[in-house]
């Protein structure tokens, strides 16, 4: 397309989380002006996600950040699910994906540290802009491109300006990454069908060595209790533990410190009190919209669809989709494709989520939930005869691992 005065980029990317900035800075190196607006002060370092799977791992390497998040991550060569206490489990092991990958391994590290990364390259992109304290309030879009309604004062990273307080900009195309709560999927009017799991978890991180007192535990590892489940992840100096409160009680009761004293004690008795560092209450979703392109406006990310973190796939598909926009946008953007090339991004990646992503997710957390010690033992033993059959295995983490979804994707047309 030829540079026309009347817009301020190219793109606008409506959120900045590690999948909007993710697009940006895949854009900005194809030579697109793309600038990003984040409602928020700043990057967000609260609790979030925090497990790579390898193919991931692989696109990020395409932008030189792979390396830097291992530097800073748990390489988990393996994840298991578990008994408690007895310590019964099916450990799969990800080194068959050796082939298939250049990270046969998930990575346990914090969202916040790939956003710091790429926000790190990005104000190294003359090209790209990245405004904070900003939000996106609506839009208008027409054949020729879209206008976007902002208001409140901004911090901006990155060379030139951008607007002024209660202003518009002029895009020629918009990326919707503004997750769960998306502005953005709001206007657009799209239905975000799907459901709310009744339950509340709560995250929890401890400096507690797990790993000293329960033997064999993976850095991930999803295990069953008396009664209920619990969930362990490990990332750099400290442990997550994802506590499912229980049914018959008030969740207002579970979440007091005595509440949550109670429920790591389960996990490991100690004499001690437990050290809990940061705790996170959080409902569970599984949705989806009907499309994610709507003219000149595409979604992305949990602006799309939210699934189960069980598995921890939900990251990742927000990355994978970054990967497939930014193809479909720089194509466009360079007279190659006309705007219909965003449909091929829609049927690669909507179906992949639903079928694929929240599919896995839901059925994860229904394994998890099983409360019959009967039908644990049973499901146990059929984990455990799969990591027993090289060929099981290996289909099994192959899906698991994202690698297969991508590769149904790819074969889209």
């Amino acid at each position: 397309m030829e540079k026309n005065t009347r817009y301020d980029c190219d793109v606008a990317v409506v959120g900045g989380g590690p999948v909007g900035l993710c697009l940006a800075l895949l854009l900005a190196r194809e030579g697109t002006e793309v600038v990003v607006f984040e409602k928020e002060p700043d990057v967000s370092l609260d609790l979030r996600a925090s497990t790579f799977h390898p193919p991931t791992l692989d696109m990020l390497d395409r932008l030189g950040i792979a390396e830097t998040l291992v530097a800073q991550g748990l390489i988990c060569p393996h994840w298991q699910i578990r008994l408690h206490p007895d310590g019964d489990r099916a450990i799969f092991d990800l080194s068959v994906l050796q082939n298939d990958t250049r990270h046969p391994y998930r990575l346990q590290c914090e969202q916040w540290k790939l956003s710091l990364a790429l926000m790190d390259a990005l104000k190294k992109e003359p090209r790209a802009r990245v405004v904070f304290g900003r939000e996106v309030t609506g839009f208008t879009q027409d054949d020729d491109g879209v206008t976007l309604s902002l208001r409140d004062g901004f911090e901006e990273i990155g060379s030139g300006e951008v607007g002024s307080a209660n202003e518009t900009i002029r895009a020629r195309l918009v990326a919707g990454t503004d997750g769960a709560r998306s502005t953005i999927r709001k206007e657009l009017g799209l239905e975000f069908a799907g459901l709310t799991y009744p339950e509340t978890t709560l995250l929890v991180t401890t400096h507690f060595p797990f790993e000293e007192h329960l033997e064999g535990i993976s850095n991930v590892s999803y295990c069953w209790k008396a009664d209920g489940n619990f969930a362990l992840l490990k990332v750099p100096g400290r442990w997550r533990v994802s506590i499912y409160p229980r049914e018959d009680l008030p969740i207002d009761e579970q979440l007091t410190e005595e509440a949550i004293e109670a429920s790591l004690q389960v996990i490991v008795p100690r004499s001690e009190r437990y050290e809990v560092i940061e705790k996170r209450p959080y409902r569970v979703h599984q949705r989806i919209v009907p499309s994610y392109v709507h003219g000149r406006v595409v979604l992305a990310g949990d602006a799309a669809h939210l699934n189960s973190p069980s598995g921890g796939m939900g990251l990742n598909g927000g990355i994978h989709d970054a990967f497939e926009l930014a193809e479909a946008l720089t194509e466009i953007l360079a007279g190659q494709a006309p705007l219909t090339r965003l449909d091929l991004y829609d049927r690669r990646r909507r179906p992949i989520a639903r079928d694929q992503i929240l599919a896995q997710a839901d059925a994860n957390r229904a394994r998890m939930r099983e409360k019959s010690p009967e039908k644990r033992r049973e499901i146990l033993a059929g984990l455990k005869a799969i990591t027993r059959d090289p060929e099981r295995l290996y289909a099994h983490v192959l899906k698991s691992s994202m690698i297969d979804g991508l590769r149904l994707a790819a074969a889209i047309q």
